[in-house]
């Protein structure tokens, strides 16, 4: 999956928003046909999201464009990917996933629509949103190829909240536990991490700090509900000038020590050896690309 900084939900019944979504720069859209579409509206939303996806598409080639279906208990899944899988999508927010075996039901109806719709590719962005999910999130992430990115649960008022008991913080202490988990399960699948969400629409100095502590714990982007998020996100989840030209200025300082016999040298006041090498490489092949501005 792409290293989306910012992935900005928009109900699929409200077309008219996926535009003005669009032209807030995020990395992808979701178009929510769960929680934001009331249950008489559901018929209607599937047409309007499949629809949202090919103009969206046509105005931008790069932009990730998912859709939220509904979960599998609700019985409404398999007419949402019937609708929704066109070309354009990209992948599918496959919501209330608790155990393995929930993504190979999930993959079972994909295949079948895929093929059916003439579309290939299709990848899952996982929300961890129940204790047994918590529990299970490692089984979750190795469950299938379609897992590319989970994420850390946050919010205020979600489900995860309820189901958990937590009280919230804007510095988030009370999940730490919960997204380290589901963190480090993606790290050894080899996923995208995203955190989310900021619920409080008004307060962008309160998501920059909270999104800046989500990225320093090894989050590389996170989730928005409201068009003013996005800048934020994308600024904070990508690299700096500054910080690439630490670290490619690190490789160069030590491929020139090794190349002259030395395992270790010393950079801008650092002592950095073979490891410090091996970090410096890693972050920019995750890095390059996501300077900001």
């Amino acid at each position: 999956m792409n290293p989306y900084r910012s992935i900005l939900f928009v109900p699929a019944h409200k077309p008219a928003w996926a535009e003005k979504a669009l032209a807030a720069g995020p990395d992808a859209i979701v178009l929510d046909l769960e929680d934001s579409v009331p249950d008489e509206l559901k018929a209607a939303a599937r047409a309007q999201a499949a629809d949202s996806v090919t103009r969206l598409r046509a105005l931008d080639p790069a932009v990730g464009l998912l859709v939220r279906v509904n979960g599998l208990a609700t019985r409404l899944t398999g007419a949402d990917l019937e609708a929704v899988v066109v070309p354009g999508l990209s992948g599918i927010f496959a919501p209330k996933i608790e155990q393995a075996t929930d993504v190979l039901r999930y993959d079972a109806l994909l295949d079948h629509f895929e093929l059916r719709g003439g579309v290939t590719g299709l990848e899952y962005i996982v929300p961890v949103e129940t204790v047994r999910a918590i529990h299970n999130c490692r089984d979750v992430a190795a469950a299938s190829p379609r897992v590319a990115a989970m994420i850390g649960p946050t919010a205020e008022h979600a489900d995860i909240a309820r189901e958990v008991g937590f009280e919230w913080s804007p510095g988030g202490e009370e999940t730490l536990y919960l997204r380290s988990r589901v963190l480090l399960a993606c790290r050894e699948a080899g996923l995208h991490a995203l955190t989310g969400l900021w619920e409080r629409v008004d307060d962008l100095d309160g998501l920059r700090t909270f999104a800046r502590r989500g990225r320093a714990l090894g989050f590389r982007g996170m989730v928005a509900i409201h068009p003013s998020h996005v800048p934020v996100l994308n600024e904070v989840f990508s690299a700096t000038p500054e910080e690439t030209a630490f670290y490619s200025g690190l490789v160069r300082a030590y491929e020139r020590a090794a190349a002259d016999g030395s395992g270790a040298v010393r950079y801008r006041g650092l002592h950095i050896d073979r490891a410090h090498y091996d970090k410096a490489v890693q972050w920019l092949a995750t890095w390059q690309g996501r300077l900001t501005g």
